[in-house]
């Protein structure tokens, strides 16, 4: 398996490995602060289990890209998948604490292990086929729309199987509740997926890694990622837009439940309505990432399609937070209007913004890059997410991630140096200015 693929069979190969990664999340997500309720977990508990998968996720963000770069894509990707495939295991059987904590453990490990390695596959494919100044926007837009899909299409799934099931009589077999089904169904797919990794995915030739050179090269790898916003403008100005994405996509998923269920008057309808508009949010992405490439001509850029991009998603937050204390038909029309303009301008956003990132850095601190802005988006979404949980309902919390995001769209009014091909080392293009 050292063949190089050609780009157009690594556009399709990418599509599928980052389809089949995210499906089994969408699957889940409906069911599972319910699933753990049920189990007799306080809403509380369940609180404190999604901040051990934070947290797991940020210790280990950065280590994790390390590893990819050093050790190489695939094994990263696999490995991934195989705890994915435990911690779906374990939320689906788990009936205590502390297996569902093993269960947080291993997803939030898995999720740190993903963040990168499969973007960083393509674009070292592409790039060995046709040289670094290959083409790579259509191929990351693919990507964008196949994550977005599998979300959409593993919420439906997720969120009407308990219900079917429930709806033929099946009750509790053992630890297996209804609920617990779209977890395990989710875990047949991580199967399919590491097989899928395994063979489908042919790495570029590189160097062999032993563990004296994984264990010197990773933390290396891992500091020459923390330095890469310092020397390049353009790096930096990702880095602080992932930031400013990330306070507003912390703003809406903190905000739109408690809405929903204002809006329908009863928190079980609204957890109904709020499942509904996650796969509109989900299709959105992925109709704004298919339209990425047309973006980026329409506008003449790539820098320029990322304003763009953003000003249409940071009008979308502005819309919902104008809308917040108003329930009467029109403000419900604009703030629907103003929910698919954010994912859309999202989606069609991140294609460009890493398209950008790929030619400012080398293939040996690729997935650490992804990794660096993932962290970002992270930590500025919880610090954002503080923030609103503290102001009263109304328009200001929207407002907060909207004016965030508003600033992170302005950094690309200014011009910014044309894309460099990276040098053969660990180090950025330096910013003449």
């Amino acid at each position: 398996m050292s063949a190089v693929l050609d780009p157009v069979a690594a556009r399709r190969r990418f599509a599928a490995v980052t389809f089949l990664f995210w499906l089994p999340v969408g699957m889940y997500i409906p069911s599972q602060v319910l699933l753990f309720t049920e189990r007799g977990m306080t809403l509380a508990t369940v609180a404190a289990l999604f901040a051990v998968h934070s947290f797991t996720v940020s210790a280990l963000e950065l280590p994790t890209g390390g590893l990819s770069d050093v050790l190489g894509r695939r094994p990263v990707l696999a490995a991934a998948g195989v705890l994915n495939l435990g911690a779906l295991l374990l939320a689906a059987l788990g009936d205590s604490v502390w297996m569902l904590v093993c269960a947080m453990l291993l997803l939030g490990s898995g999720r740190a292990l993903s963040s990168g390695p499969a973007e960083a596959w393509y674009v070292d494919t592409v790039q060995a086929a046709e040289g670094p100044g290959a083409e790579l926007r259509t191929g990351l837009a693919r990507g964008g729309t196949a994550s977005a899909a599998a979300l959409a299409a593993g919420t439906l799934l997720g969120g009407s199987l308990p219900l079917g099931l429930s709806a033929l009589g099946m009750e509790a077999f053992g630890t297996v509740l209804p609920l617990s089904v779209p977890s395990l169904v989710g875990a047949l797919v991580c199967a399919g997926y590491v097989a899928y990794v395994l063979t489908a995915l042919p790495e570029p030739p590189r160097p062999p890694a032993g563990l004296g050179s994984v264990l010197r090269g990773v933390p290396a790898t891992v500091l020459g990622g923390l330095r890469l916003g310092k020397g390049d403008a353009v790096v930096r100005r990702l880095l602080l837009t992932a930031g400013a994405a990330g306070a507003a996509l912390a703003s809406i998923e903190l905000l739109t439940p408690g809405r929903a269920a204002r809006l329908t008057g009863a928190a079980e309808s609204g957890a109904v309505l709020f499942a509904v508009l996650a796969c509109a949010g989900f299709a959105g992405t992925a109709l704004g990432s298919h339209l990425a490439p047309w973006a980026a001509r329409l506008t003449g850029s790539g820098e320029r399609a990322v304003l763009a991009t953003l000003a249409v998603s940071t009008t979308g937050l502005l819309l919902l937070g104008a809308t917040a204390a108003s329930t009467g038909p029109i403000a419900l029309a604009v703030a629907a209007l103003g929910y698919a303009l954010v994912y859309v301008g999202f989606g069609a956003a991140g294609p460009n913004e890493n398209d950008l990132l790929h030619r400012r850095v080398t293939g040996s601190v690729r997935a650490t890059a992804l990794s660096v802005q993932s962290l970002a988006l992270q930590l500025v979404g919880a610090l954002a997410g503080l923030g609103a949980g503290v102001l009263p309902i109304g328009p200001l919390p929207w407002l907060l991630g909207g004016a965030i995001l508003l600033s992170g769209a302005l950094l690309w009014a200014r011009a910014t140096p044309a894309p460099s091909l990276p040098h053969p080392t660990a180090e950025t293009v330096p910013d003449p200015a």
